[in-house]
């Protein structure tokens, strides 16, 4: 395509948000790990890019995308999935933009009147599909400078197409264009446009082509973590670990600025325990990782270094990414058998709503996320993956958390926050829309915190076989309610889940009985006591499959769904 005959350019970079403009080095939007190429061809409309919108482009509306560039949504599900999708549908490159449907708050002005998305704001971010594997070149192994490296056409989950992601301003005019089938209702986002699948663009446009112009650097270079511990007093061989990452994509102002701030905070409060005379039981790690935002590279490369050290040693991870993705209560992932520990804790913080003064953060969480069917308490998430904890609890089966204030997932449906890895996630959005008292970031704090201290500091581990075996109940029960209703499918492949709810009453019992036997523990035995820690540590090892699940030999972790 000659110059003459451009009709449009994308921007290269974003509007730059008031008092920043001085700052030289900001960062591109550009999408991490995407090789340099130039596809030109016709544009397609994909949705969010899932497995089910290309099944369904392929077999509804009967367009093929091979040799064809991508129009992707960002929503749903991880960017590096949609890369992946496209790939295997054989597309040859793919624009990702963040539609106002997912990412915008109703009622709310973009930034800087509110913390919405301006329509030049674009979402950074890796395209990768690692799939817990750490440095794509040495996976399973720490990257050292000794180490063997793949080549790059082997390496783990690189794209083999180029990506590039654009504001929402700039996809309309690639949009409002578009020919081709009106999609379902369900494809259609907030955008003044038809959103039409194409390929390639209306009459008076037919023949222009779309031409993605990549020109990415891809190198090995030195990466930085930070460690600091403080020696456990009686059992300075088990280890409790609070870590984080600090590298941003730009100013980095919720991500992961606020998750650092906890983590530093934390390590001043240790400190001043210090000078005082104080000493955990057990060994406290704090950690800052690097390159967490190109594929959880840091911590995951440290976990490598450290394996074996860390499975027979490691008695929790807690996380400490970003602290706060909105304004309207507490959430929590993690093991089930922290869930008591994380009730009993928040039970002795204080709410940092206006008007719930003398209000603990329990009630307050519990009043606005008591979604439980069958319990009277609030509603605490399984773990899943896209953080540093991945590679300590899938991959060594160390148990982990993570604490963090959250939007209302009843109403506001908005994906992540709507200024996630932009240029426009600066501390003044934080100071002036999501915690001007900064209290909400005191209560994440001192949840991490509280965590970090009990599980160093108490003299039985304070992790609960009952709260498991529960968790083991519900997940079997959800396995048996699918197999009540495909009886014909399992009676046809001969499939039974008796051997699974028969496992599960077992463990029942026997964590019951364990938790029997705790009464009478004689705790001035320190050789008694380090027996049911021992137990309770390694709890969660018990659900690892050196193996890994099917073709995902670093997710290890069998309770992973």
């Amino acid at each position: 395509m000659s110059p003459l005959s451009q009709v449009f350019n994308t921007s290269l970079a974003e509007p730059v948000p008031q008092g920043y403009e001085d700052i030289s080095n900001i960062v591109p939007p550009y999408s991490a790990y995407s090789p340099k190429g130039h596809p030109e061809g016709d544009l397609v409309y994909v949705n969010y890019g899932r497995t089910e919108d290309f099944i369904q482009l392929k077999r509804e509306m009967e367009i093929d995308v091979t040799g064809k560039i991508v129009i992707v949504r960002y929503g749903k599900i991880f960017r590096g999935n949609k890369v992946k999708n496209a790939m295997l549908a054989g597309a040859k490159g793919v624009i990702m933009f963040s539609d106002p449907a997912d990412y915008w708050a109703t009622g709310v002005q973009p930034y800087p009147d509110g913390w919405n998305l301006p329509g030049g704001g674009v979402q950074r971010g890796n395209v990768l599909n690692l799939n817990g594997a750490g440095d794509p070149l040495t996976p399973g192994y720490p990257a050292k400078e000794y180490t063997f490296r793949l080549n790059l056409e082997d390496g783990v989950g690189l794209p083999k197409i180029p990506v590039h992601p654009i504001g929402f301003h700039d996809a309309i005019h690639l949009l409002k264009n578009m020919g081709g089938q009106i999609p379902p209702n369900n494809w259609k986002g907030a955008l003044n446009v038809s959103y039409k699948t194409g390929p390639g663009f209306t009459e008076d446009f037919h023949s222009h082509k779309v031409r993605i112009n990549i020109h990415s650097n891809n190198q090995v270079t030195r990466i930085y973590n930070v460690i600091g511990k403080i020696r456990g007093a009686m059992e300075p061989d088990r280890y409790v670990i609070l870590g984080g990452h600090r590298d941003a994509w730009v100013f980095g102002g919720i991500d992961p600025m606020s998750g650092a701030a906890v983590v530093h905070e934390t390590v001043r409060s240790a400190g001043k325990l210090l000078r005082k005379g104080w000493r955990p039981r057990r060994t406290v790690i704090f950690a800052s990782w690097d390159a967490e935002e190109f594929g959880l590279l840091g911590s995951t490369e440290w976990a490598e270094d450290n394996a074996r050290l860390l499975q027979e040693r490691a008695v929790a991870y807690i996380n400490a990414d970003s602290a706060i993705e909105g304004m309207y209560t507490l959430r929590v992932d993690c093991t089930p058998s922290m869930h008591t520990l994380v009730y009993d804790i928040t039970k002795q913080i204080t709410s940092p709503e206006e008007g719930e003064e003398g209000v603990s953060l329990y009630e307050s969480w519990h009043k606005r996320d008591n979604w439980t069917n069958d319990r009277d308490a609030p509603r605490i998430s399984k773990l899943g993956s896209g953080s540093d904890f991945e590679a300590y609890f899938i991959r060594l089966g160390i148990a982990a958390g993570r604490a963090r204030y959250t939007k209302n997932k009843k109403t506001e449906r908005y994906s992540s926050y709507p200024v996630y890895h932009s240029v426009y996630e600066t501390f003044e959005i934080v100071e002036k829309f999501y915690d001007p008292t900064f209290r909400r970031l005191r209560a994440v704090a001192q949840v991490r915190g509280g965590l970090i201290f009990l599980l160093a500091d108490s003299q039985v581990l304070p992790l609960d076989a009952k709260e498991y075996a529960d968790s083991l109940r519900k997940y079997a029960q959800s396995i048996g309610h699918l197999a009540q209703t495909n009886t014909e499918q399992m009676e046809k492949y001969k499939v039974s889940f008796e051997p699974l709810f028969s496992a599960v009453e077992n463990f029942t019992a026997a964590a019951r009985d364990f938790h029997e036997r705790l009464q009478t523990l004689n705790r001035k035995d320190p050789l008694q006591v380090r027996i049911v820690n021992d137990q309770l540590m390694y709890l969660e090892r018990a659900f690892i499959d050196p193996l890994g699940l099917p073709g995902r030999p670093f997710y290890r972790w069998l309770c992973n769904t």
